[in-house]
C-alpha cells in the first residue's frame, strides 16, 4: 500500500510529517488537499478510519470557523462535513494513510505510529525539538528536555 499524505506545504506540522515520511524511506502519495479536497465519500471513510468525531477535524486557526459559529452544537456531523467541503480550509492537517492506520498527525511524530519502515536517522523539527535520533529511534518528550 502507499503511504497518502493530505498536505499543506504552507504548514509546518504538515512539512514535518512529509519530511518524517521521506526519512523512513518511502515517497507517499502527496494530495494537496486545498488544490484537491477530498470527495464528500473520501472525506467520510477517512474520519471513520480515523476513528474520530467529526468535530475534531475542525481547524479553527486560520479558517472561517468563528465566522461561521461552528462551535454551536446545533450543527450536524453532515452539515460540518458539507462546510468541511465548502472551505476545505477547515480540514484539519495533516492526515496520513498507510497500511497500518489512517491519522490526523497533529503532533508529527504522531506519523511514526503508523509508518511501516523505520527513520533512516535523525530527524528534528522546523523548530529544533528533536524527534528521532540518530539511530532512528523515537526520541521521548522527556528525553529532548535533557
Amino acid at each position: 500500500m502507499t503511504i497518502t499524505i493530505y498536505h499543506n506545504p504552507a504548514c509546518g506540522t504538515s512539512r514535518n510529517v512529509l519530511a518524517l515520511i521521506r526519512n523512513s524511506g518511502e515517497e507517499p502519495q502527496i494530495i494537496e488537499y486545498l488544490k484537491t479536497p477530498p470527495s464528500r465519500e473520501r472525506l467520510v471513510a477517512l474520519i471513520g478510519a480515523m476513528g474520530i468525531p467529526v468535530r475534531d477535524l475542525l481547524r479553527r486557526k486560520g479558517t472561517p470557523y468563528d465566522a461561521l459559529g461552528l462551535d454551536d452544537p446545533k450543527f450536524s456531523d453532515d452539515e460540518l462535513i458539507d462546510l468541511m467541503l465548502e472551505h476545505p480550509i477547515l480540514i484539519n492537517r495533516p492526515i496520513v494513510e498507510t497500511e497500518i492506520g489512517t491519522r490526523l498527525c497533529r503532533p508529527s511524530e504522531t506519523v511514526l505510529d503508523i509508518l511501516p519502515s523505520p527513520q533512516h536517522g535523525a530527524f528534528t523539527k522546523e523548530d529544533g525539538e528533536p524527534v528521532v535520533d540518530a539511530e532512528g529511534h523515537r526520541i521521548t518528550p522527556a528525553e529532548a528536555a535533557r
